[in-house]
């Protein structure tokens, strides 16, 4: 199997007082033709990370190869196979779409047709349209058809579906998928679970800095212990014992998340639902809301750390 990305014990440190630890001692292994994902809230180290691998940062320490080679080696020829389309790029108002991706295609050696990369994002009745005349949506296409023009092994997707609409999401789903299917690699950070789950092959959390779980997202949420999750509203003043409902039949696990309102995950709902019903009424405790869900890697992540993927530290 060959590595597209190896990164071992990579730690990034910023000088202050006290000194700002983003990066700590992660490790990092994504065969090629994977689309791996990165999942953290906002100051988690996804970012941090994510440009050490793509070269814009230097690293404190440890070792990072992309596509078998290293940055301090292999600079010039590294940048002619990567393709990068980072949270928000700026480009220029005053050149049309056909004109932007042709600035970015004469960076490369090598590279496809820019009228092609602008086919691949379904801009073509947009080329001759000015930058400072096109949607958010459009723009973030074209950030992508720039990124598609050197006709990369490697694409870095840093958010790139932040603030569009969900045709333009869709839209660079699609683009994701075609690009994967012909055997290259993708790694992708993002803030949208359904995202995660509908492009990446793999995922790994990362909080504080280091990786704290691995793997695709069926075997997260599994590993949590239920595919789907009971939640329900009692009146703020319920204080419900969570180590009975722990004990409900196929319950496992329960996170309060205050106000009243609690999550339990469950193997079969059909069997916690009368039960959770039964002890509710038991304890004498109204229910003022009542839904059930397929557990998603949002579940996960407030599992593991506590918080949800949007907070912040």
């Amino acid at each position: 199997m060959s590595l597209a990305i190896r990164v071992q014990k990579l730690v990034k440190t910023y000088p202050g007082r006290p000194p700002v630890e983003a990066v700590k001692g992660l490790d990092l292994e994504v065969p090629a033709g994977e689309c791996f994902g990165l999942l953290g809230p906002n100051g988690a180290g996804k970012t941090t990370t994510m440009e050490i691998i793509e070269g814009i940062l230097p690293p404190t320490s440890g070792t990072v190869e992309v596509l078998g080679q290293t940055w301090d080696r292999d600079d010039r020829a590294l940048r002619e196979r990567i393709g990068i389309s980072l949270q928000e790029t700026r480009l220029s108002d005053k050149l049309t779409v056909a004109e932007t991706v042709t600035l970015f295609r004469s960076f490369y050696r090598k590279g496809i047709d820019p009228e092609k990369a602008i086919g691949l994002v379904s801009l073509q009745e947009k080329a001759k349209a000015f930058m400072g005349k096109l949607s958010g949506g459009q723009k973030q296409r074209v950030a992508v058809a720039c990124a598609l023009v050197g006709d990369p092994d490697l694409l870095f997707l840093d958010e790139p579906t932040t603030g569009l609409d969900p045709q333009s999401r869709r839209q660079l789903w699609d683009i994701v998928n075609d690009f994967k299917a012909t055997g290259r690699t993708v790694l992708l950070t993002t803030h949208y679970m359904d995202e995660a789950e509908r492009l990446c092959d793999r995922v790994a959390v990362v909080d504080h800095g280091t990786v704290i779980a691995l793997g695709t997202p069926k075997e997260l949420i599994r590993r949590i212990g239920g595919e789907h999750v009971i939640d329900f509203s009692v009146p703020d003043s319920a204080a419900l014992p969570a180590d009975e409902l722990n004990r409900l039949p196929t319950v496992s696990h329960v996170r309060e998340s205050g106000g009243g309102s609690y999550s339990l995950s469950v193997a079969e709902p059909h069997v916690a639902l009368p039960a959770v019903m039964n002890w509710l009424r038991d304890k004498q405790t109204d229910l003022l809301a009542l839904t059930t869900r397929h557990t998603t890697l949002e579940d996960v992540f407030v599992t593991l750390t506590g918080r949800h993927l949007r907070d912040g530290e």
